[in-house]
């Protein structure tokens, strides 16, 4: 039996949520409010609203998206095909191994699996030097450039996201039922067949939220793309488009605030519209698991 909660107990947590949704998004409001400023009323007032006006924040908008040191568009262009590349090689592969190590309780697939999960722990500082040098021994070997290129990078986020991938997609899979699958099998479906036209079409929920998540983190991050792309510009992210383009405006704000607007407002969006089945995934992954 449910008791009414009090009013006092309501509005406490109602002023709670208010006061951590404001600690959280004020900084994000600092950033759309002094990007449609000049530098002058940036460095002057930042937190205030005196001087940002929308014909400003155009005027700034365009001027980024329009110079020649930041190159927008091409660095927004190798960022998305790296993260679309990179997540569906991700949820294609993960799946197919989250499926496979799950149904398979061998002592391989168990040595695996908890490969999978050790890798997590490894911070990517300890990695990142023997990655360089063996990427570009590979591409030496097999004639393909590992470094400065899009096949490496997309490579080495298959090998980063995949331990998280396999972790999240092997707890949904435990709850999926068996005997889907020895129904599959008795009418005579291959483990191919079993798994495309059956298992795969269940992990939507879970896919999607295992895809925002990395697709988040490979979209902002910084310091793998720097280290095997480089920053000669023959293939460029946003995040390092971003870091040269503060190089050549170091008291730019007018210029630097609205080119990191531009940056983050695509993920923005995406998880605006997809939250819902981030929410989804991640409860019926739980459940599930």
């Amino acid at each position: 039996m449910h008791t009414k909660e009090k009013p006092a107990a309501v509005a406490i947590r109602l002023v709670i949520a208010i006061i951590i949704a404001a600690y959280v998004l004020f900084p994000f409001l600092l950033l759309v409010i002094n990007s449609g400023k000049e530098t002058s009323n940036i460095t002057a007032n930042p937190v205030s609203l005196a001087g940002s006006s929308l014909g400003q924040f155009r005027f700034n908008i365009h001027e980024v998206i329009n110079d020649p040191n930041f190159l927008f568009w091409k660095s927004f262009g190798y960022s998305a095909l790296i993260t679309v590349v990179s997540l569906v090689l991700l949820s294609l592969f993960g799946s197919m191994a989250a499926w496979v190590i799950c149904r398979n309780k061998t002592v391989w697939s168990t040595i695996i699996y908890f490969t999978f999960i050790a890798s997590m722990i490894i911070p990517f500082q300890v990695v990142m030097l023997p990655l360089i040098s063996t990427f570009r021994d590979v591409g030496k070997f097999i004639g393909i450039p590992m470094l400065q290129s899009v096949p490496g990078i997309v490579f080495a986020y298959l090998g980063f996201g995949g331990a998280m991938t396999v972790f999240i997609l092997n707890g949904f899979i435990k709850g999926v039922p068996f005997d889907l699958e020895e129904a599959a099998s008795i009418d005579g479906c291959t483990p191919e067949q079993t798994f495309f036209q059956i298992i795969f079409p269940l992990l939507t929920p879970v896919i999607t939220t295992v895809t925002i998540l990395n697709g988040m983190w490979i979209w902002n991050d910084y310091l793998l793309p720097s280290m095997m792309l480089g920053q000669n510009g023959k293939v460029m992210t946003i995040p390092i488009a971003i870091q040269k383009f503060v190089g050549s405006y170091v008291k730019r704000w007018d210029r630097i605030l609205p080119a990191a607007l531009l940056a983050i407002i695509p993920m923005i969006i995406i998880f605006l519209i997809a939250q819902k089945q981030i929410m989804e995934g991640m409860i019926e992954g739980a459940v599930k698991g």
